[in-house]
């Protein structure tokens, strides 16, 4: 049997917008994924705490509140602390475009914007993430 890629999808801050992160985490699911959402105003120590626990191949970010520049990174650096490296880390939300470059310098691996089809990301996520062995 085939071992289907597990992605947790979390809303670090205190954004309260969840919309966006609703619908792609039920696009990953309807394609097949498993996926685990924490839903809202979750601390980057709360997310790498359940990504560890539900043992997922990737967490993918979403924000919109304007501190992508810390939490984005903080989620990779407390994966790192935790030897929970191998977990991919993804993010979407209001990112401006000269920022992207950046976050992936810091091991963000996709960052994904307004109007980003699901398809895309679906596609990103079948190309770039594996199952845990």
């Amino acid at each position: 049997m085939e071992q289907k890629i597990r992605i947790l999808i979390a809303k670090p801050g205190l954004d309260g917008h969840d919309r966006g992160a609703k619908v792609v985490a039920r696009a990953l699911r309807d394609a097949g994924f498993e996926v685990v959402y924490t839903g809202l105003h979750q601390t980057p120590e709360q997310i790498v705490s359940a990504a560890i626990q539900e043992d997922v191949d990737a967490v993918g970010l979403s924000l919109l509140s304007g501190a992508h520049k810390y939490l984005f990174p903080k989620v990779v650096e407390l994966l790192k602390e935790n030897q929970s490296d191998d977990i991919d880390v993804f993010g979407g939300g209001i990112i401006p475009q000269e920022d992207i470059p950046w976050l992936q310098t810091q091991g963000i691996r996709a960052v994904f914007t307004p109007g980003t089809s699901t398809e895309d990301i679906i596609a990103w996520v079948k190309s770039n993430i594996q199952p845990k062995s």
